[in-house]
């Protein structure tokens, strides 16, 4: 990154949000792609300051796009297990990146504490979500982490931080 230019977790999770957003309508056909998408989005683009980016992205935005991206369907099946009345192929893009995200973090990430992947997914539904999306989110990702807590589901034994070449 450009000398100066330090990304806080929040900035790191906003830019992945949008790029995992983006992916919601021009999905990756496999990880050079998805390399390639995270490489051309304009806020990481903004971090280089008109110099070329490493062909490999690196850092925690590129871990928690590249864990989403390949664990898709787990955070899939967590999300519809802890969601009532609600299929994931209705929610919204929005919320369903954000839960995504926060589900990702609380089941994969054990350097997250889930309070804080909780919190951070309700600042992100404040900035791009609709209204109601908050309460909505927070229900989920209350129920996900509780489950964690009691032993009602547990964390995966190899949490990846990044995915193999």
């Amino acid at each position: 990154m450009a000398k100066g230019k330090s990304a806080t977790r929040r900035g790191e999770r906003e830019l992945a949000f949008q790029v995992l957003y983006g992916l919601s309508f021009t999905p990756a056909r496999d990880i050079d792609d998805l390399r390639r998408i995270f490489r051309i989005s304009p806020d990481y683009l903004a971090r280089w300051e008109g110099q070329e980016p490493p062909s490999h992205p690196s850092g925690f935005a590129w871990e928690l796009v590249a864990g989403v991206w390949s664990k898709s369907d787990e955070l899939d099946a967590s999300i519809s297990n802890f969601s009532r009345n609600w299929r994931v192929d209705r929610m919204g893009r929005v919320e369903l990146t954000l839960l995504r995200l926060a589900v990702f973090e609380i089941m994969y990430r054990s350097d997250v504490p889930p309070k804080v992947a909780i919190n951070e997914a309700l600042e992100l539904s404040r900035q791009f979500g609709e209204g109601n999306a908050k309460s909505f989110i927070n229900g989920i990702l209350d129920a996900v982490a509780k489950a964690l807590e009691t032993g009602g589901i547990s964390r995966p034994a190899a949490a990846p931080s990044t995915i193999s070449e």
